[in-house]
């Protein structure tokens, strides 16, 4: 068994001010992918200037805040929310919902996407190489404030949880997480992305891979105490969000690939 590394989620504390590392993980997420995008710009838009670049980051930053924490209210703990909407403030304990913010960056998208006469796919398949920099950032949010921990277990590498009641060795899910949504999403997309592909194509594997990588870990991850199993006593809310985005990010490839392929005919 390996020894949790103790960690204070207060990375900053200047008198009442506290700066929450899971607070932290977003703005070097978000900042990676600035930094990755503005690399690979003139590839996408010889026309894009580093203000459109700016504006492109600011909206989809709102998408991924303001529907995150969205979507973890409606899909998981409505009720909590509904009896003390205050709680919706507290970002810095964690509660974002990646389906939500999802849906929050393809709004976003959208409307940047209407604003500068862009197509919405074309954006869609610049920005997803860029999303497993803060997937991976925030899952070692959620190791640092000991949150969305696994199921017992007595691998050699499980760890012991400050926040768990009942002390047991636990698989390090968040560790896996940033592994599979955050090394290796990033690794297929930047590959992947790296020859040209039929519009479609490259939302729709980082859809597929994502889908199944995350449905994958929900079978060591504890679901939320408020929720618990959906049904058969292992499909976990996550993995039902999953499930639309496998089969849309196979169709989308298909799709893709079709079109293209009719269009050269």
């Amino acid at each position: 068994m390996l020894s949790y590394p103790n960690i204070d989620p207060v990375a900053i504390a200047l008198g009442p001010l506290k700066i929450h590392w899971y607070g932290l993980m977003y703005l070097v997420g978000i900042g990676g992918a600035w930094w990755l995008a503005s690399h690979r710009m003139q590839r996408f838009d010889v026309h894009w200037t580093k203000d459109t670049l700016s504006d492109l980051v600011f909206w989809v930053a709102m998408g991924i805040i303001l529907g995150g924490r969205l979507g973890y209210v409606l899909f998981y703990d409505l009720t909590a929310y509904i009896d003390n909407p205050a709680l919706i403030l507290r970002i810095w304990e964690g509660g974002m919902s990646f389906h939500g913010g999802f849906l929050g960056v393809m709004l976003a998208v959208w409307l940047f996407a209407r604003k500068h006469q862009k197509s919405f796919f074309e954006l869609m398949d610049f920005i997803a190489p860029l999303v497993p920099i803060g997937l991976g950032a925030g899952r070692i949010g959620n190791f640092i404030n000991a949150e969305l921990w696994g199921k017992a277990t007595d691998v050699s590498w499980a760890m012991v949880f400050p926040t768990d009641p009942a002390q047991l060795a636990r698989h390090p899910s968040q560790l896996y997480q940033f592994a599979l949504e955050g090394v290796a999403l990033f690794i297929i997309l930047w590959l992947y992305s790296r020859k040209p592909r039929p519009t479609m194509a490259v939302s729709g594997m980082f859809a597929l891979c994502y889908g199944i990588f995350r449905f994958i870990v929900e079978f060591v991850r504890v679901p939320d105490a408020q929720l618990g199993y959906l049904a058969f006593d292992w499909l976990t809310m996550g993995q039902v969000l999953c499930i639309p985005m496998i089969v849309g990010g196979i169709g989308l490839i298909v799709f893709a690939y079709k079109r293209q392929e009719a269009a050269q005919a």
